[in-house]
Order: structure tokens, then sequence, then C-alpha cells
């Protein structure tokens, strides 16, 4: 007896809040030595009993004990049927520990049930003010509701309540490392409004001041720095967090997006291939590292690129970047039929994806497929109207194929809209004036390009060619339907001059007609097309079949030479805020169709639209945060696949210690 009794007491006392309080409520994972005891006693018990009582009476006893605590345990398995119900079946005996309402909160908030979490997580700091795990989940919470200025209110309730340090005394000691979160995730917080990277910066430094082998603060802390321009010191920071966790596949990741900044691409995919050595699985870095294997150019790296994607496309066929990147594998191998359908797979996957949508229609256009590619363009459109090089291609088949010169005009207006010194716009309006014989409309709008634009040598032929016809015009009698349309009325102010008014040739400077290709010195590609010559006047005026001018993906042979000192070509990534050039020219990586000559004139001396040329997405080192949840997998923000500055995870971290463990 006294053995059982041993057995069932001494093991429960430091578990059991009666001596010094111990952070946690009685549970069944404290009770495991305390029943071997009360078993021992049963045992004697029933021996006791079948000595004095009848045996049948004993077993009787036996069996009512065993049933009741059958049914207990029944019921308890209901308890256990998840995190939710076990917490709350806590909370049913004790209304008083944080612990509690911090562990539903987290039940809830696991299964997105956040403004029910929210409100178990205002319990916990109610029952415990001074619990800084609480307000952490508090602030968390709010975030997750993109309530960030209480969520930022909650963080620095938390902060104020860690301890504060006292001369002499060393703080790393005094603080719970899993209040050091509290740093990381109010920086996350505010870095996302640009003018307090700073603040960010210094709450990273403070943690890391605090313990130094913090290794989350040290690449939230890169990131950050990356984001201010500072990339040598991001690159300081990351080789130091090497020291503390030399296997951290993520180091090596964002270690790679920094040389990608300092423009170093081969250094950079080394540190990709060694976060790829450490986990083959890093999800970023594989699909980074072929976006930047497929831009290197090479035939027998595009196949390692290859590899990769289809490895990611395993084990996710939901990624829509990993079918547009295979598509665009597939179009510099000129693969023409495989790039559509993965394209068309991208776009099924995510309506508004801007690079998917844009390069899909430009692959119909290209393969004389207009009508095709049209509503794909209305589609990007719609979900990106600010999207110019779109309205470019779509205005260009409204005028080649559906002949609709109302919405062509439309398209072209709203680029102006957009950028009221587009030149490729503003000369496709004209075109549209030239094609509704409004030509002294056409000549004002080719007069405003010409001064925009002085240099461009194809809008001062144009302008001169609708001068002469203007003059011929005049020079005719009166009352044809012809002249009544060149000379009707219309806003004075719309490229702001007056309506009629002769624009001397002595002011345009007309250089001679030369079929070289036109460099623009603007960063729109210079694909534009020429009005006729005053030989082809009459042909084009009365030719109503204009040939569709498309431009190419690929460079094709061509007769006319390409200059070495084309402006660099731009690729488009999914956010039109970052624009980086690479260093390819238009003559190593787009052509001009071959009814095009290379100063833009179409071969059948029709005035024709602005060339358009593909996006291209480029790898896009969005940095690894080390905001991963406790479960220690790899959380991303919206995975852009371009090489731009990458944008802040900004998942906020738990703090354990703020529930049950």
């Amino acid at each position: 007896m006294d053995q059982g009794l041993a057995f069932m007491i001494l093991p429960f006392l430091p578990a059991s809040n009666l001596f010094f309080p111990v952070g946690f409520v009685i549970a069944e994972r404290v009770l495991y030595m305390p029943s071997m005891g009360f078993c021992i006693l049963v045992g004697y018990g029933f021996h006791l009993l079948s000595e004095r009582w009848s045996r049948k009476m004993t077993w009787c006893c036996l069996g009512v004990l065993l049933l009741t605590h059958s049914i207990k345990t029944y019921n308890r398995n209901g308890d256990w049927e998840s995190e939710y119900s076990i917490f709350m079946s806590g909370l049913k005996v004790n209304q008083r520990n944080a612990k509690l309402f911090n562990n539903v909160g987290h039940a809830l908030e696991s299964e997105g049930r956040f403004e029910e979490a929210l409100q178990f997580f205002h319990k916990a700091v109610s029952v415990q003010e001074d619990d800084v795990g609480a307000h952490i989940n508090v602030g968390r919470t709010y975030n997750h509701l993109k309530m960030f200025k209480e969520a930022e209110q909650a963080y620095l309730k938390a902060k104020s309540l860690l301890p504060k340090a006292k001369p002499g005394e060393s703080y790393q000691a005094r603080i719970a490392p899993n209040h050091l979160n509290v740093f990381l995730n109010l920086a996350n917080l505010i870095s996302k409004n640009a003018t307090r990277l700073e603040e960010a910066d210094l709450l990273y430094r403070q943690a890391i001041s605090m313990r130094s082998d913090y290794t989350q603060a040290y690449i939230n802390r890169g990131d950050i720095l990356i984001k201010l321009n500072r990339t040598k010191e991001a690159q300081e920071v990351y080789e130091r967090a090497l020291l503390y966790d030399s296997t951290n596949p993520d180091i090596y990741y964002n270690l790679g997006v920094v040389f990608l900044e300092q423009g170093k691409a081969s250094q950079a995919l080394a540190y990709l291939d060694k976060a790829l050595e450490f986990d083959p699985e890093h999800e970023q870095a594989l699909l980074n590292s072929a976006i930047l294997l497929q831009e290197l150019g090479r035939p027998e790296l595009r196949k390692i690129a290859r590899e990769r994607l289809l490895k990611l496309l395993a084990k996710d066929e939901t990624n829509e970047r990993v079918h547009f990147n295979l598509g665009m594998l597939a179009m510099d191998d000129r693969n023409t039929d495989e790039a559509e359908n993965w394209f068309r797979r991208a776009v099924h996957l995510k309506q508004d994806f801007r690079s998917a949508l844009f390069n899909l229609a430009l692959l119909l256009a290209d393969d004389h497929r207009p009508l095709e590619a049209a509503p794909f363009l209305n589609q990007l459109v719609k979900y990106h109207p600010d999207h110019i090089k779109g309205l470019i291609l779509l205005g260009d088949i409204y005028i080649n194929n559906i002949k609709d010169l109302d919405a062509a005009e439309n398209c072209y207006k709203r680029i102006l809209q957009l950028d009221p010194i587009n030149i490729q716009g503003l000369h496709n309006l004209c075109v549209v004036y030239v094609e509704r014989g409004k030509l002294l409309q056409a000549q004002d709008c080719l007069s405003h390009a010409h001064e925009l634009a002085p240099g461009e040598e194809y809008i001062g032929r144009h302008l001169q060619i609708v001068q002469t016809r203007i003059n011929r015009l005049r020079q005719s009698p009166d009352g044809s339907r012809e002249k009544e349309i060149a000379f009707a009325d219309y806003d004075p102010q719309e490229f702001g001059g007056t309506a009629g008014r002769t624009f001397s040739s002595d002011n345009v400077e007309l250089p001679p007609l030369d079929k070289s290709i036109v460099n623009s010195n603007s960063e729109q590609p210079s694909g534009q097309a020429e009005l006729p010559n005053d030989s082809a006047d009459a042909a084009f005026y009365n030719d109503n079949k204009k040939k569709t001018v498309l431009p190419h993906q690929q460079l094709e042979q061509q007769a006319v030479p390409v200059p070495a000192d084309d402006d660099p070509v731009f690729l488009e990534s999914e956010n039109t805020n970052n624009l980086q050039s690479f260093a390819a020219t238009v003559g190593d990586s787009i052509a001009h169709d071959s009814s095009r000559r290379g100063d833009g004139v179409s071969s059948n001396g029709k005035l024709a639209p602005a060339a358009v040329h593909r996006d291209g997405e480029v790898p896009s080192m969005k940095r690894v945060d080390a905001s991963h949840p406790s479960d220690g997998s790899l959380h991303n923000a919206h995975s852009a696949q371009h090489l731009h500055r990458p944008k802040a995870i900004g998942q906020d971290l738990d703090d354990p210690s703020s529930g049950m463990s």
C-alpha cells in the first residue's frame, strides 16, 4: 500500500501547482506514473476485499470500477478528436488559465478562423495582462485580418512588457528566446511601408544584439538591406548568418538573390545550386534557378532548367508559373505548339496571369491567328488595364483583322491616358486618323508626335506624306466626300494646337528614305510602320486590305542588318513596377515580321501599327524570409517569378511559449 501511495503522490507533486506554479494545468501526460500507483492500490484493495467479502461481491465491485472508468475513457476520447476540442475541454475545468485560451486560439487560427481566434487571444490577455506571447498572438491575428494599425499596437504592447536591461546584467539571459519573435513580427509589419525600412532594420539589429545566433533576424535583416539598396551589407549579414547555420538552404538562396541584385548571375546561380545541395526540394531555388538557366541562353542549360521545372510540376501541378516558364523554354526551343499548350494551362490556372496572357496572345498573333489572340488580349486588359504592350497589339488586331477603327482608337487613347508621351500609341492613333481619311487631324497628330520625338525619322516622313496629300486635296474641286472628311472639324486642343493649322515642312527635318532598322532613343520598341511615299499614295488610300504585321518571338534570317547598338530589350515582369534590362539586344532576342522592312515600313507600302515584343520572365528572386510557421514549413508570398527586388514574406512567427507545450 505504501508503495502504491508513493507512486501515486510523489510523481504528481511537482506538477500539482501546490508548492509553486508550473505554468500549466493538470493533464494526462503528468499522470502516467501516478496511474501506476493507482493501479497498485486497486490491486491491493481487491486483495483486502476478497479476504473480507464474498468472492462474487469483490468481482462485482471491480467490474463496476472498470465499467465506470471505461465510460469515462470513451467520453474523454471525444475530447481528443481535435486540438480545438481538447483545449475547449480544459476551459470547462479552468477559466483562469491564459495558456488554454491561447491554445484554443491557435487551433482556430490553424483552421483559418481568425476572427474567432482573436476573441480567445483577447481573453488570454484579459486573464494575464503581462503575457507577452498572448499580445504577440493578438498582433499576428490582426495582421492576418489586414488590420495593420491594431497589429502594430499589439506588438508594441508585447515589446513594452519585455524585461528591461539593468546595468551590469546580461539582457540575453533574462529574456525568453521565443519572446524575441516580437521584434521580427513588428519589423515585418512596418517594413510593408517603404518609408519605415530603417525602423525595421533597427528592430532586427536589436534582436541580434540580444541573441547573436538569431538566424531568422539575420535573414530578415538582409531582406531589408536589399530593399535599401545596401546589397554589400546584406551580403555580409547573410555570410555572418552562415557562421551560425552553415547548412541552411534559405541563406544560400538569399545570397543568390544578393548577387543577382549586384548583376553577378554566375555567382548567383552557384549559390542557388548550393541551396539545392542542402535541400534538393527547395521550391524557390528550383524555380528561380531554372529561370536563370533559361535566361543564360545555352541549350544545354535549358535542358537542366526543364528538368527542374518538371520536378516542380510533379510536386504541384497547380503552380501556374511553372507552366508559364515551361512555355518560355519551349519558345526558346522554337516549339510553338508546346509553348501554346503551357501558356494555355497557365492562364487556365490563373485567369489574370499577366505575362502568360500577353505571351499567349502574341504567340497566336504571330502564328497568323489574331482572332484567337483577341479574347486573351481583352482578358489581359480587363485585369491589367495599364498593359501598354497588350493595348498596342490589341489595337493592331482591331485595325488589321477585325476592321474596328473605333475600338482601335479607344486602345490608343487609353495608352495616351497612361503615358501621354508614348510615341507608339500616339503614332498608331495617327494611323487610325489616316485610315478614317481625317488628314487634317492626322497632320496635327503627327506634328505632335514629331515634337515629342524629333529623332524618329519615320514620323517626319509620314508627316510629309500626309501634308502632300492635304495640299493635293486643297487644289481639288470642292464638294468631294474625300475632301469633306479630310478637313472635318475636330477638337483643336487634342494635340495642343489649332484646328487646320498649317505645318511648314521647313520646320521638319526630313532625312532620306533608307531601309535600315530604326533605332529609337525611347524605351519603346522602334518597330513603327511607314506611310507610303508619293508613288504609292493612291494605292495606299484605296487599298482596304491591310496586311497584318506581327512581331516574331525569335530572330529569323533577314536581309536587313541589325545595328550593334540597339537598345536593350526590356523583358516585362508580372509586376510592371519592376522592369529589368538584360544584356540582350534586339538582334539576339526579337525579330521583325518578314513583311515589315527594317525601318518599320510594311512590304506593301501600308501604314501599320507599331510592333510589340514578348513578355519575358526572369528569375524572381523573392528572398526567403525567416518567418516560418511553427511546423517548420516554408511559407511563400505571392511567388512572382521575375528578376526584381523580392518582397518580404511577412509571415509572423508564433510564440510557442504562449500555449500549452
